[in-house]
Order: C-alpha cells, then structure tokens, then sequence
C-alpha cells in the first residue's frame, strides 16, 4: 500500500476537540475534524430541545474560572468564579474564532464508523444531511466526550409517573406544583434538587451511599484554588486533610438525614455544591435512602417507607461511548481503560484519545496539554516508549487514588499531578525508549 501523505481526523469540536484541532494544526498538520453540533461547545451548547448537551439553563461550572482556562486563552475580565453555560460557550467560540479553528470544522455531521487499514490508516464513514460518505486519514483523534449517552438506573417493578435522565432535564418550570423524586448524589443530582425544590410541591432526593458534598468556597477563595495550595504534598495526605476540612466545614452527613460517608475522601468524585444542604436544612429537600422498587407512582425504599410521587428525575451519570467504533475492536463502557496518559493505546500508535479522563477538578486544561503532546507525536518529535503496554496496565494498577469499583471510576486522575505528569513528556521531546 503506497504511504498517505499525513492527515488527521479530529472526532468533536467540544472543548477537548477545538484544542486538539489548535495544537495540531499549529506544528503544521493537516486536520479534518467532524462534530454533530451547528458550532464549537460540546456540552456547553445550551438548548431547552434533547440535545447533545447535559447542561441546563441555570448550569454553572464546579471548577473554578481559574483552573478552568485554557493555558493559551485566559478566560477574559468579568466571568463569573464559577462560570455560566453561556459564558463557556462564548469562551469555547471566542477560542475557536482566535485560532481560526472554524475552517477545519464540519458541522452537522455525524460520525458513523472508524474502520482501521493495516498499519497506517483508518476509514471513516460520516453521515451529513442523510448521506453517507467515507473518508481515509493517517490519524485518529477522538474528543467525542463522555457526559452525553446517559446511564439509566434499574429497580424491580414499573414506574407510572413521568420518568427522565438529568440529560432531559432542562427548566424547573415543567415541575413545578408536582412531587419530584431526583435519583443521585452527583453534581446534576444537587442541582437539580435545588432548583426543582423552588417552585416543586415537594422534592426528594435518594441517595444509595454516602456523599461528600463540598461548598463552592472556602475562605473567600474558591475550592478548587484554595485546595490547589496543597499540591506540594503527597495525594493521600492531601485527601485526608480535605476530608477533614470538609467535616469541620459542614459537619457529618448524618446531621442532614443524608446516609453516612463510609469511604476515604477521593474513592469517590466529590460533589461541589453550597446550596443542597440549605435546602434540607430549610425543608425544601427530603433526603431519602435507597430505593428498593416500584408500584405505579409510589416509590418504596430499601428502609420500609413509602412514598407517591409525580416525577423521578435519575442523575445517574453516563456510559462511556464510541459509537462508531465495532465493540470487538474497542469498549471501554465497562471495565478498565488501559491508556498511556489517558490517552495512548498500547497498540495502536495512530489513535489518540483527548479528554477521556475524569479529574477532580476541571476537563480542559489536562486536555490542552494532551493535545499538545499529541501533537508532538504526530510530527514524530515524542515518540511512544517501548514499555507502552506496561505503562498502559500500570495506570490500571497504580491509579492516582483508590476509588470505589464502578464504572463511574475507571477514568479518574488527580488534576495537578495529570497536568504535570503530561508537561513532563512535553518537556522531553527527544526520542523516549522506556519510562519508568
């Protein structure tokens, strides 16, 4: 087969797409990238209709502004500590318009399959406007997300109410003077409580374990900046003085009606939110326990009550997805991801993963980095080490903090050590053999 001049598909031009597309294209590559949406965003493409985006119309960001940017496109004067969902997709666009990034983007375009050829090229089948077409390129770049294919809960008997994922849920208004029942102890899971709670009859929230819910700041400062102060010292240490923090902060669980954290601060994502406990504190959100099944409207749980409602809302999260990959070839929506960095696969050296990591903290700028190491593979200036397939099962092994087994967990990273873990390899451009 007669080798392909270099060129490089970019799947999604979501906020891990657009920086994938920037930092590739400046070491000179050519790019192609595909996204279902009209315009650059993702998730953050508010629409009251189904849609791709999660976000709703009061959805703010739990990271902070200032661990949120871009390292190449601060965030500009006057945003919002927590931005809204219409400040980012402003911010997205504003980044793609600097970096004249629109010229490599297809919209409206769904990606169908990615078909591998030997060694050094992948088939790509699109669909725009009901047609179908395939193209052929040297690299694959997937940035298609993982907060879009939701993930349904299941309890013996049936609901006859009206049911709905957090990915539906768009306004409180359809709710209101109705009994809610919000499934979850997630992020979407307390804002939707809360904002539901203001116009419900009644809202509920049911919680199979413990949480840890975190206020939005600490000292003046927000979370994510204050706990940045403590990134000098090891990840466990760091988690045991948070945990700490946060009891002194908000006192125990059980205060709330909440169910007991049994775990160790970081075996779970935290959920960063100030409003939830308030709102149980003030009567405007019931805790619940467990459920245990169905009969009509009424909802029975795992501790002997009962109890009708009009409405379940499950927050339940989202399977991690490729679509347009055969399951044979690759599946990751259960089980572990054996990537190199979140990132490289252990045997196939022109598929790239940006993005597909789940930090605590924010998605963006370990993104950034990611791409821009991904582009210094592409032009040959990073080269994968020999030891690939051990790193690839070490990261398995030896993840940066020992979580719960779910399938929630498998995509976890500690935000500074990731980020600087990346700017290390970065750094060392030379040819690399082996990594330690």
């Amino acid at each position: 087969m007669e080798k392909m001049k270099q060129r490089i598909c970019v799947i999604g031009a979501g906020p891990s797409g657009i920086a994938a597309i920037k930092n590739i294209r400046d070491k000179g590559l050519a790019v192609q990238a595909y996204d279902f949406n009209h315009d650059v965003g993702g998730n953050w493409i508010f629409s009251e209709n189904a849609s791709h985006s999660s976000v709703f119309e009061t959805t703010h960001i739990i990271s902070s502004k200032t661990l949120s940017q871009y390292e190449d496109f601060p965030f500009p004067e006057g945003v919002a500590d927590y931005p809204s969902h219409t400040e980012l997709r402003d911010y997205f666009q504003s980044y793609a318009k600097h970096f004249d990034l629109y010229s490599s983007i297809q919209f409206n375009t769904l990606v169908k399959h990615c078909h591998r050829q030997g060694e050094d090229r992948w088939e790509v089948t699109i669909e725009r406007e009901g047609k179908e077409t395939k193209e052929v390129f040297t690299d694959l770049v997937v940035c298609n997300g993982h907060h879009w294919l939701p993930k349904h809960p299941t309890y013996p008997g049936n609901f006859t109410g009206t049911y709905l994922h957090s990915h539906e849920f768009k306004k409180a208004a359809p709710f209101a003077d109705k009994k809610v029942l919000v499934i979850g102890g997630g992020n979407s899971a307390c804002d939707v409580a809360v904002e539901t709670s203001r116009i419900s009859t009644k809202t509920s929230i049911s919680w199979r374990r413990g949480y840890r819910i975190l206020p939005k700041f600490l000292m003046g400062k927000p979370s994510d900046v204050f706990a940045s102060s403590m990134t000098f010292l090891p990840i466990a240490m760091r988690n045991f003085l948070a945990g700490i923090l946060v009891k002194l902060t908000t006192g125990s669980n059980e205060l709330y009606g909440l169910p007991k954290v049994e775990h160790k601060f970081g075996a779970t994502h935290p959920t960063v939110n100030s409003e939830l406990l308030y709102k149980i504190r003030h009567g405007n959100v019931n805790p619940k326990g467990e459920i245990s099944h169905f009969e009509g409207k009424t909802v029975y749980f795992k501790d002997g009550s009962a109890e009708s409602f009009d409405v379940i809302i499950a927050c339940t999260g989202f399977v991690l997805a490729h679509p347009f990959f055969d399951k044979e070839f690759l599946n990751y929506s259960e089980g572990p991801v054996p990537l190199y960095l979140k990132m490289f696969h252990p045997n196939y050296a022109n598929l790239f993963f940006i993005g597909m990591f789940q930090p605590l903290g924010c998605i963006w700028p370990g993104a950034e980095q990611q791409s821009k190491l991904a582009a210094l593979a592409l032009t040959g200036e990073w080269e994968r080490p020999s030891n690939i397939e051990q790193l690839c099962a070490r990261e398995v092994s030896h993840p940066h903090m020992k979580q719960i087994a779910t399938s929630r967990h498998t995509i976890t990273v500690d935000f500074h050590k990731f980020i600087r873990d990346i700017k290390r390899q970065i750094k060392n451009i030379r040819s690399i053999k082996k990594v330690a």
